[in-house]
């Protein structure tokens, strides 16, 4: 229902929709939708996270580097460190924190 309400509200969205599936603790469980090209904006994270990449496509940039993300690629987060994320393609991504 989580994923279901993320395309609902993609469809007239002009920003990344995020929205909570789990948390047990200080662990979190993040489902993050994107339409091709849409940015989520630089961003510090508190928690260590993970990003995976459910369906799509997008590039992870942390200062100057850029990590291209496939379909069932991740990549790991650091704390407090500035970070965005690009769709390149119609995108639903996991971000688990904690």
């Amino acid at each position: 229902m989580v994923i279901q309400e993320i395309q609902d509200k993609l469809m007239s969205a002009s920003k990344p929709v995020a929205r909570l599936y789990y948390k047990s603790g200080d662990v979190k469980t993040i489902f993050i939708g994107f339409k091709k090209d849409m940015i989520l904006d630089q961003h510090k994270t508190h928690l260590p996270a993970r990003l995976m990449v459910i369906t799509g496509k997008v590039t992870y940039v942390q200062a100057s580097e850029k990590t291209i993300l496939n379909q069932y690629e991740y990549k790991d987060i650091p704390v407090d460190i500035m970070h965005e994320v690009h769709a390149d393609e119609d995108s639903l991504c996991m971000l688990i924190q904690g």
